[in-house]
């Protein structure tokens, strides 16, 4: 009879748990965090946004909550403070993203603010004066550096690391470059891969697709690791041919080779996300 009563306390803890995860719910989440927010930073506080699944509505129960704030200006204190207040919060190993001072946002890599602005969905405040400084050359940009990234790494994998992780990862990878790069062609920026796999030539559709199987199926890129690696290095070797270095006028041809291999880091450990 203890033996039964334990066994059933165990399982009505296992079926709240299940509950409780089950139960999460991004709106609720945004508002308690938004409120501890601004009663942590006041009128310093310029503007927080979602990023990742949750900004695109492509949330799984397994997806970080990828939350970008902007301030006044960020001292090491400010996120000494951040980080005790998100431990203050549920689901707290959920929580990551970006936290920036505005003016080091404003001088940021803007080839970097083209994607960022364009993911970002906001929940409070404005970061529309990025467009102010965000150019056609930093699209271009964008494109190219992302593009010798994966041609970079996905050769490099096929040759050394044989990794299917890494492969993922590219794949992830891919899917804004191509964003990027339906915005250079037709004005719109799409968010979310569903809506934008329509409108796209076949070996982009083809790429953005195998990143959705990669969720649904995980062994894939496991299994047809050899078709996929050689899909995506021809892909990424046609874009960097297309948007050739003369495209970005004054910005030499040496200094783009030395930041696509500074970004290729970044790149290789990035950490696979929902």
């Amino acid at each position: 009879m203890e033996m039964g009563c334990k066994k059933m306390e165990f399982n009505t803890h296992l079926s709240i748990k299940k509950e409780q995860k089950m139960a999460f719910d991004i709106n609720i989440w945004m508002k308690e965090y938004l409120n501890e927010l601004k009663s942590l930073f006041g009128s310093r506080l310029m503007f927080v946004g979602l990023q990742g699944s949750y900004g695109r509505s492509e949330a799984t129960d397994s997806s970080d909550i990828d939350v970008v704030v902007i301030l006044n200006h960020a001292t090491p204190e400010d996120l000494k403070a951040y980080s005790a207040m998100l431990d203050t919060l549920p689901n707290r190993e959920k929580a990551c993203g970006f936290i920036s001072g505005q003016q080091e946002l404003m001088n940021w890599e803007r080839s970097d603010l083209f994607q960022f602005y364009h993911d970002t969905t906001p929940v409070f405040g404005s970061i529309d004066f990025l467009l102010q400084i965000i150019g056609k050359e930093d699209i271009y940009r964008a494109i190219r550096i992302g593009a010798c990234n994966i041609y970079h790494m996905c050769g490099h994998n096929m040759v050394h690391e044989k990794d299917a992780e890494i492969l993922e990862v590219l794949y992830k990878s891919a899917a804004f470059i191509i964003q990027a790069v339906y915005y250079d062609q037709t004005g719109t920026y799409i968010k979310q891969k569903v809506e934008l796999i329509p409108m796209l030539q076949p070996q982009e559709r083809e790429i953005l697709q195998v990143g959705i199987t990669f969720k649904k199926q995980p062994n894939t890129a496991q299994t047809e690791f050899g078709r996929l690696s050689e899909l995506l290095f021809n892909w990424a070797a046609g874009l960097i041919i297309k948007y050739k270095t003369e495209m970005f006028g004054a910005i030499p041809h040496q200094q783009l080779n030395t930041e696509c291999k500074q970004h290729n880091q970044q790149v290789c450990s990035q950490e696979l996300r929902p």
